[in-house]
């Protein structure tokens, strides 16, 4: 099949978006011949460099950028990139519509940015569109904001206007309603893109890891109870619910315990004067931005993954976690609740500070008394990345879907 897909954010060996970018193409281009529509000012070097030391015969790419505005990352990532986003997606259909003339694509697919509330003009192509996964439709639940500051708090409302707005925009219901398939990351992602009109939607992490990945991570050592470490692996953000981690451990009150934090980010004062109010500060090791080799090294001397995140449409590091085989405990919300099974770790519904509060220190209990359970988990955890999260798993799935939807479409 010809298989053209959007990826605006597309490098090799980068996470996040721009991961997907690259991983969705570089794994499509195994079963189809793929086209992908990106940008030369932030990747086109690194996508060069690395088909020139690993060709792949099937995969080509088409740069292109705004002409009156061609460095997109000029004034960062916020505003001014967002507007640069959504008119390369316009410019996007003209290229696209060009190259269907001449190739006749059977499959379009917008891949990057993975955000359901902007608009993907490929699907005004005579073609299916695969829409996603796309993301962004989560938020934190109402009773947790009491923990947020005031600029917090404005953080949530103003993301929150945002998203409406991108809903109310007559190109963003339009790609849902001519989507083929939309893909969402988490259920509440979905339902705000079937109230768009989205005819099918589905539910489908964005989030993958590489083969050779699961492998390094499946060297780590078997998750011991002595000595019992938790460790929390993200940006020090508000929403992230670092502090629920700290105070269900604090209630733990487990002995020789430890409860590690990696990453860097505006909450870190906040979270070291709660570590000190709450008497632990002996207790939780704050490592700061560490490097991917030290992250596998940490998560390595680790017990279980603590993510208590509020409003994750991924979860990056849960997948990480259960690779390396290391039980997570998370919130019922997001990505991480569609990522984690009853078999690899422990989801704790969020209904209230206290109630999350209490129910994360009964699961890190749990935990430290059952060494059996923490390693059937993690074995659980392993196999789960193996099947269902691995990008070549990913890549043979996404090559089903298309085959499929091209079936329906003749």
């Amino acid at each position: 099949m010809k298989v053209l897909l959007s990826a605006y954010s597309c490098e090799p060996g980068k996470g996040s978006e721009r991961g997907v970018g690259w991983n969705v193409a570089r794994e499509v281009a195994k079963h189809h011949e793929v086209w992908v529509l990106t940008r030369p000012d932030e990747s086109r070097e690194a996508i060069e460099s690395e088909l020139q030391r690993n060709p792949i015969p099937n995969l080509h790419f088409i740069y292109f950028t705004l002409p009156f505005w061609k460095d997109s990352l000029r004034w960062g990532q916020r505003g001014p990139m967002q507007l640069h986003y959504y008119l390369w997606q316009i410019q996007a259909y003209f290229v696209a519509r060009k190259l269907h003339q001449e190739i006749k694509f059977d499959i379009a697919h917008h891949v990057t940015f993975v955000r359901y509330s902007t608009p993907s003009f490929l699907c005004l192509l005579p073609v299916p569109l695969v829409w996603g996964p796309v993301g962004g439709g989560e938020s934190a639940p109402a009773p947790f904001w009491d923990d947020f500051s005031f600029k917090n708090k404005i953080y949530e409302t103003l993301r929150g206007a945002w998203r409406f707005i991108g809903e109310c925009d007559p190109f963003t219901r339009m790609t849902a309603r001519r989507s083929a398939i939309a893909l969402a990351t988490t259920e509440d992602t979905a339902q705000r893109i079937r109230k768009m009109g989205a005819p099918n939607v589905q539910i489908a992490s964005e989030s993958g890891i590489l083969q050779q990945e699961i492998s390094e991570f499946s060297q780590a050592t078997p998750p011991s109870i002595e000595p019992l470490r938790f460790i929390d692996i993200a940006r020090l953000l508000h929403w992230k619910g670092f502090h629920l981690g700290l105070r269900a451990f604090a209630a733990t009150k487990i002995a020789n315990a430890e409860y590690w934090i990696l990453g860097e980010g505006p909450e870190l004062p906040t979270l070291k004067a709660l570590a000190l109010d709450l008497g632990i500060s002996e207790q939780v090791k704050f490592f700061g931005h560490l490097d991917r080799h030290e992250v596998l090294i940490k998560l390595g001397q680790s017990s279980a993954l603590i993510h208590p995140s509020l409003h994750d449409s991924g979860g990056w590091v849960c997948l990480e976690a259960m690779a390396a085989r290391r039980p997570v405990i998370c919130l019922n919300l997001g990505g991480p609740a569609q990522q984690v099974t009853d078999a690899t770790g422990i989801k704790v519904s969020a209904n209230n500070p206290d109630q999350t509060i209490k129910e994360l220190a009964q699961a890190m209990i749990k935990l430290s008394q059952d060494r059996d359970l923490l390693a059937q988990m993690g074995e659980a955890g392993h196999q789960h990345i193996q099947d269902s999260y691995s990008w070549e798993s990913k890549g043979q799935q996404l090559s089903d879907l298309y085959q499929k939807l091209a079936n329906l479409h003749q």
